[in-house]
């Protein structure tokens, strides 16, 4: 496909919830996103206005991305977790479009800084660069280089640990 093939990219409103979670278990293998979205919702780590999904020219959600709290450190931070698009529309800009607009959504509201663990292949193109190169690590052990920092306001990047919500289980 080419272009992003979208009717519209906007935050998540109370009737995308179930399509939400039909585009996770489409995108990937299990229902764990999908399960972790709904732990999410419920913990302090939700911040309004930073779920965002895409929709195709009828209306239906075929792709999202969600940013939450994380703390990089002591420094409050976000984690881009997860991101999907459903298989029909993946390689044709949906998951650029809507991880974009949920990055500008958290620079429209003050954030500094957002961790993502990822494809190296793929969040560059975001402005994400290796974590290791602020002395930013995890308390499991991943490819270096799979985790990513990108600086939304130019400020320092904060040094240390992410520490990731209670749902995340890491």
């Amino acid at each position: 496909m080419d272009g992003v093939v979208t009717g519209e990219i906007r935050p998540e409103t109370p009737v995308d919830v179930p399509a939400i979670g039909r585009v996770l278990e489409a995108a990937f293998e299990t229902s764990e996103e999908a399960e972790l979205v709904k732990a999410l919702r419920r913990d302090p780590a939700w911040i309004q206005g930073l779920s965002f999904v895409a929709t195709d020219s009828d209306g239906s959600v075929i792709g999202y991305a969600l940013l939450t709290r994380c703390h990089v450190g002591e420094q409050p931070a976000l984690c881009l977790a997860p991101c999907a698009v459903v298989p029909e529309y993946q390689r044709s800009g949906v998951g650029t479009a809507v991880i974009g607009a949920a990055l500008e959504s958290a620079r429209q509201q003050g954030e500094g800084t957002v961790v993502v663990l990822g494809h190296q292949g793929y969040y560059p193109r975001f402005g994400f660069v290796p974590a290791s190169d602020y002395g930013i690590d995890l308390s499991i052990d991943v490819p270096d280089g799979a985790l990513m920092v990108l600086s939304l306001d130019g400020g320092q990047v904060p040094s240390g640990r992410v520490r990731y919500a209670e749902p995340f289980g890491i």
